[in-house]
């Protein structure tokens, strides 16, 4: 079992909790960081949590395998050596780091200190995405030509959060917080990033955000792509992979539609799951040495690096960006 702090319990801070708390024998929270513990006395004491001021009083406790972060996004990369240099294992909620540099420095110093990185990007985990995943790699589909992407959800408007809003830690409108889980799915699939070239539009600003980002992205490999997400509109989730043989479209976590020539659309429907704790009993997984971690870490620094391209194009017009 590994015994892991909790740093940051606002609302994804209490989901992660939740996925696994009394649910996993793979993980289980022991601690947790709050810089107001009044308000969150009530969930830690329903949880059995140790509350610490600090993530330096976390990491003078001993019996902690692992630190688990879901702060604000510009914290992550300082949170990150700290915890590594302290030779514990870091599990980082999206996005790692805000610049692709900032992204290598977190990885190498992981890497140096011989612990796990796990990163948050649980959609991953979909059901529907893991399936989608094997498809495209297996040759199912045929050589792999073009990806289309889409995820959108009303948490911006509903669960307003003024650290979340702010241009420093979330920029081009619904990328990080949406947008982000589809391209690192196409990121899975067809490589890093080359070049992008992407569209803010912006109606409303927060409390109720109303904007969308479109993107247009050549990969590495050849293959071309776009991507779209809205903020305040109902949720939406679709990856649609378009191969020489056929194509395969996920539509939210369980469903699936291949479609072959000459042949009429299969429609899966595949057993639910709980994605967040199955990213984190892997990254449990790979802490106590029974597996390797799922996620790449060429795979997180070419997310940062394509995130990042995005942003330099929308505050350019559109221009052409490389990654």
């Amino acid at each position: 079992m590994t015994e892991a702090a909790i740093v940051g319990l606002g609302r994804w801070g209490r989901t992660l909790v939740d996925a696994v708390q009394g649910k996993s024998d793979k993980l289980r929270f022991t601690h947790a960081v709050s810089r107001d513990p009044g308000r969150v006395a009530d969930f830690a004491a329903a949880h059995n949590l140790v509350v610490l001021p600090s993530l330096d009083a976390v990491l003078g406790e001993r019996g902690i395998d692992a630190v688990v972060l879901a702060t604000p996004h510009s914290q992550h990369v300082g949170e990150i050596l700290a915890v590594a240099e302290a030779k514990r294992a870091v599990f980082c909620e999206k996005p790692l780091a805000l610049s692709k540099s900032e992204a290598l420095r977190a990885v190498e110093a992981c890497r140096r200190a011989g612990v796990v990185l796990g990163h948050g990007t649980d959609k991953r985990f979909f059901p529907a995405m893991q399936e989608l995943a094997r498809l495209a790699a297996d040759g199912s589909l045929g050589r792999i030509l073009h990806l289309e992407a889409h995820f959108s959800n009303e948490v911006a408007a509903t669960m307003y959060s003024p650290w979340r809003e702010a241009l420093g830690e979330s920029p081009a409108g619904g990328l990080t917080g949406t947008a982000i889980h589809v391209l690192d799915a196409m990121i899975r699939m067809a490589g890093p990033v080359r070049r992008v070239q992407a569209q803010l539009v912006s109606h409303k600003p927060p409390p109720d955000p109303q904007d969308s980002l479109s993107v247009l992205i050549e990969f590495a490999l050849g293959v071309s792509g776009t991507l779209a997400t809205v903020r305040s509109t109902p949720a939406y989730w679709r990856v649609h992979v378009f191969g020489r043989d056929g194509s395969a479209e996920a539509l939210g976590r369980t469903e699936l539609v291949v479609r072959k020539s000459g042949t009429d659309a299969q429609h899966l429907r595949l057993p639910p799951n709980d994605s967040v704790r199955a990213n984190l009993e892997a990254f449990a997984d790979a802490v106590e040495g029974r597996a390797s971690y799922p996620i790449p870490e060429a795979h997180m620094i070419a997310l940062v690096g394509a995130c990042e391209a995005i942003v330099a194009s929308a505050s350019d017009r559109g221009s052409a960006v490389e990654a």
